[in-house]
């Protein structure tokens, strides 16, 4: 269910673009089988994603929407509101320093959404319209990621470094360890169209993906505060990607709940059932939604039997 849909502000929300598959963003070279397949069994796990971009236009909803495609069945999607989230659906939201009344401290919230299978989506963590999530709202929406909830989201910026430092200064005014949570941060660069081909629109590439590693605690019980990991980059002279995952797949296995043989063995699979709907032209958004779902089946058969 879509509890945007059913909350009446859609006048303040910009018009969406047209949706494209993550198969067509592999024969569009946005990302590679690999990404895409390693994103899938991450989304798939609702680790939170974030997709940013520098300019406007760059392709980043697109991405966004096309990633969340991965969502698991049964997911709950609750679109934010921008100015107008009051939060009322959400139990938790005093707990998590909600200061507005909301419906818990009147009369029981109906149907309270269960984080375990609930993913939040922010149009865009900015506050250049209405529609968009800032300041008190971007706030409480990444603080729910403490209590189980998934999160998507955009956000105009180039690097790691100015995500975490835009969410960390005031208005939005979180901690380090808040920030720890973010999980997948994607950047997407729009490039000019190929010389000589008058007809053909920009390119967009993820130029980098990056892992933001949880707190976590050693076999003594003490806090590790990692690093962010890269996950991918683009070479601009290659145009490919470069793919460095392998370095916290121990690390990304435990994440979703599977062994690391596992874990890269299932991403092996899914790139070339990713590769192999790319080449065979399934691209639809539709079709590539019931490729997905079919792929599920057939491994949960597999598990089952």
């Amino acid at each position: 269910m879509d509890i945007g849909a059913t909350r009446g502000w859609w006048g303040f929300r910009p018009v969406p673009p047209e949706p494209r598959s993550i198969v067509q963003l592999i024969r569009d070279r946005t990302l590679d089988a690999e990404l895409a397949a390693l994103l899938w069994l991450l989304v798939e796990a609702r680790l939170p994603v974030i997709v940013g971009a520098g300019r406007g236009r760059a392709g980043k909803t697109t991405l966004l929407e096309a990633l969340l495609d991965f969502l698991p069945p049964g997911t709950r999607r609750v679109d934010l509101a921008g100015v107008m989230e009051t939060f009322d659906w959400l139990p938790h939201a005093r707990e998590l320093g909600w200061q507005a009344p909301t419906a818990a401290d009147s009369k029981p919230i109906q149907r309270p959404p269960d984080p375990s299978t609930t993913f939040l989506v922010a149009a865009e963590l900015s506050d250049h319209t209405p529609a968009y999530t800032w300041g008190d709202h971007a706030r409480i929406a990444v603080r729910a990621l403490s209590v189980g909830y998934g999160l998507g989201a955009t956000i105009h910026a180039d690097s790691l470094e100015e995500v975490l430092a835009a969410l960390h200064e005031s208005p939005v005014a979180l901690t380090d360890d808040e920030l720890s949570r973010l999980g997948v941060v994607l950047f997407l660069r729009l490039l000019p169209p190929p010389p000589g081909d008058a007809y053909a629109g920009p390119l967009r590439r993820i130029s980098a993906a990056h892992y933001v590693r949880p707190l976590s605690r050693d076999e003594h019980g003490h806090l590790q505060r990692l690093g962010p990991a890269v996950l991918a980059t683009w070479s601009e002279t290659t145009d490919a990607f470069e793919h460095y995952a392998w370095g916290v797949m121990t690390e990304l296995a435990d994440r979703v709940g599977r062994r690391p043989g596992e874990f890269e063995a299932e991403l092996a699979r899914r790139r070339e059932y990713l590769a192999g709907l790319a080449g065979a032209g399934v691209v639809e958004p539709g079709e590539v939604r019931a490729a997905i779902d079919g792929y599920r089946a057939v491994g949960q058969r597999g598990v089952a039997g």
